[in-house]
């Protein structure tokens, strides 16, 4: 085993306060065999959360990146751009972690088993609240999946932690590029995944902690939000589900000027790029995984 990291770890940033502090402990605390670096992207934080990295003890295997505002997505980019390694895990900075659960998650993608994988994630307020995966409802917000007890298929992949090679996170191109401050993020990416051939699933056998927040650290709106929403929906969606998708945003001239500007934005040069070159389509990914919308 050389001593050149096998895997990047990535952790966006957005005024954590003593978050990220707790969760690189947690990581060094824990036994594995594989070397890591760990990448921060601090994206503009207000609140100091990534100034103790300065003289932190891990300094040689931390990269700290600091960004100007470019939202989660392109964070999540920017991270996975600066790694090094082959594989990638994606991570929150509010997580505690178990013994050997990076190699654990890390097996079904070095066995050909899938394509990107995710750990169970259970509530640190509640460490028997657990969820496995997640898949969308009637209005595609999405729901945990049931506990399972061996590798399973999710239609989405939570953010919270995933790993994924860099050839296939490049391959789609990664997080959607075009996304505002946060939302759908791991959605758009999962379905991406579905539709151009990759598998996601779930290794229940892997365990997060994750800090479950009633609100977020810095200002999300719902343009934003909605917004992230119908560019999914334009960049994969048939006809007929764009509609339905539009009629989720129930305010008519909110809806409107968002979709406005999606559509000022370029979208849907993307979506032909997208419709060329998936292996799937939409009614596909709903069928296989009995989503009705």
């Amino acid at each position: 085993m050389t001593n050149s990291p096998q895997v990047s770890i990535i952790f966006p940033v957005k005024n954590e306060g003593n978050n990220v502090k707790l969760t690189l402990n947690s990581l060094f605390s824990i036994k594995t065999n594989y070397p890591i670096e760990v990448i921060v992207v601090n994206d503009n934080s207000v609140d100091g959360c990534c100034d103790f990295l300065s003289s932190y003890n891990k300094e040689d295997i931390v990269k700290l990146v600091h960004t100007n505002g470019i939202g989660a997505a392109n964070a999540r980019n920017l991270g996975a751009k600066t790694a090094t390694a082959d594989f990638l895990i994606f991570c929150d900075a509010h997580l505690e972690f178990e013994d050997w659960w990076v190699d654990n998650l890390l097996e079904p993608l070095f066995s050909g088993k899938t394509d990107a994988v995710c750990a169970a994630i259970a509530a640190k307020d509640d460490p028997k609240a657990i969820g496995y995966g997640q898949t969308l409802t009637a209005t595609l917000r999405t729901k945990w999946n049931p506990k399972r007890l061996n590798l399973f298929e999710t239609a989405i992949l939570p953010g919270g932690c995933f790993a994924i090679s860099k050839a296939v996170f490049e391959d789609v191109g990664g997080f959607e590029t075009g996304f505002k401050t946060w939302g759908y993020e791991d959605v758009e990416l999962s379905i991406k995944l579905w539709l151009f051939g990759y598998r996601c699933h779930v290794q229940p056998k892997v365990r997060v902690i994750h800090l479950f927040r009633q609100s977020h650290p810095y200002k999300v709106t719902f343009d934003d939000v909605n917004y992230n929403f119908l560019r999914m929906a334009y960049s994969h969606f048939n006809t007929t589900r764009i509609r339905k998708c539009k009629e989720l945003i129930f305010n008519e001239k909110q809806r409107e000027q968002i979709e406005a500007q999606v559509l000022k934005d370029g979208v849907t040069r993307q979506r032909k790029v997208y419709f060329q070159k998936r292996k799937y389509d939409d009614n596909w990914y709903f069928k296989k995984f009995n989503i009705p919308f």
